[in-house]
């Protein structure tokens, strides 16, 4: 009967895995340093008034129904209208000159179709808020 000892593998470690190491170990003495009190309590701070507000959102129902109706495919396609419309308008007012005021102008902007279709967007709007707070005073909420 023999007795063999069995040696385990040999592992190599060359300069890479030597330097990744020590990166490492910089990397993590350099958390240490960074963590001291004042760093800790501004984290903790910060922390506790971003649940604080998390919190004060949930709880907000107005907000919470809002955020349900833009999250509806149809609120989606009108933000992303009003998001292009507030970047022309922008683009247009920066461009023309400013109107001068008199009554000619404002009946050619009457008679523009965009003019036309602008009210009737203000309008509708202006019906369904009027008829959604009636709603909402009547049911005492």
């Amino acid at each position: 009967m023999t007795t063999q000892t069995e040696t385990p593998p040999t592992t190599t470690v060359n300069n890479d895995d030597l330097q990744r190491l020590v990166e490492f170990a910089q990397l993590v003495t350099s958390a240490q340093d960074a963590m001291s009190d004042d760093i800790v309590t501004r984290l903790a701070r910060v922390m506790n008034e971003g649940v604080t507000l998390l919190d004060r959102l949930t709880r907000n129902e107005g907000l919470m129904t809002l955020l349900r109706v833009l999250d509806q495919p149809e609120s989606q396609r009108l933000l992303v209208g009003l998001a292009e419309a507030l970047r022309e308008t922008s683009r247009d007012i920066a461009t023309t000159a400013p109107a001068k005021g008199s009554l000619i102008e404002l009946v050619r902007a009457v008679f523009h179709p965009g003019t036309q279709e602008g009210i009737r967007i203000l309008t509708f709007l202006g019906q369904h808020l009027n008829h959604s707070l009636r709603e909402q005073h009547r049911l005492g909420s």
